[in-house]
């Protein structure tokens, strides 16, 4: 690329080969007049994700595509992204075509309209197109974390966000980091904003996830947050003297 991009959107993609062409698509079209770069990052997929991902970047020049050498999850794998991106400000969403592309640059603006410490711009879906047990589970874990936490997010599960790169590389980095991102950015001093976001029916592939596996890990990264927080100590600013 000529110049540096203002935006990066970075997109963690595990056997995705159905969706992940369309959605770059999409994304392309998205931020068209923007500065922007697209980093697909495939972790170790075993169909053809990959490749389908390389034949499109003659047609769309903004695209990267970034492969870990071995399946190690989606928080590794944002972050895998967001270590390679070249722009201040990341913009996440999910490789299953479920986000709406179409309200990134919404929460890029709403970013860079804030005031100097808002860090994060989270989406909420509305009319989520999940199961009945999946948004039932969702929201028993998003109300028990939100009370817990104090982090004023209703949906952190929500794969669309945008932030400043800086912020997110302060934080501590554990597996599956990307669903307490509001609650960590606050214990650095920063703050969080949250806008309603689409969300679509999956129209290929399949969940990577189960209620029963979600619920185990997310207690004890609960309970690590919630350590993490006790033992945070903010000097409020830092000046030169």
């Amino acid at each position: 690329m000529a110049t540096a991009p203002d935006i990066s959107i970075v997109v963690p993609v595990f056997d995705e080969e159905g969706a992940a062409p369309a959605l770059a698509r999409e994304i392309a079209q998205a931020f068209e007049g923007r500065k922007f770069e697209i980093v697909f990052v495939d972790d170790a997929s075993r169909d053809g994700t990959r490749a389908a991902l390389s034949a499109l970047r003659r047609e769309i020049p903004q695209l990267r595509l970034l492969a870990h050498r071995a399946n190690a999850g989606q928080s590794r794998a944002i972050r895998t992204g967001i270590l390679g991106a070249k722009a201040p400000v990341v913009v996440t969403l999910d490789g299953d075509g479920q986000n709406d592309p179409a309200d990134g640059p919404r929460l890029v603006d709403a970013l860079l309209a804030g005031p100097s410490d808002l860090a994060l711009v989270g989406g909420e879906r509305v009319k989520r197109q999940d199961s009945r047990a999946k948004k039932v589970a969702s929201r028993i874990g998003n109300g028990v974390r939100k009370r817990l936490l104090q982090d004023t997010a209703n949906d952190t599960g929500c794969g669309l966000k945008a932030f400043r790169r800086d912020a997110f590389l302060k934080l501590p980095y554990f597996d599956h980091i990307h669903r307490y991102l509001p609650a960590l950015m606050a214990r650095e001093g920063y703050s969080c904003a949250f806008l309603p976001v689409r969300h679509r029916h999956r129209t290929t592939g399949r969940s990577k996830y189960t209620n029963l596996g979600r619920l185990w890990v997310s207690l004890s990264d609960l309970f690590g947050v919630m350590w993490l927080q006790s033992r945070a100590r903010n000097p409020v600013g830092v000046d030169e003297v």
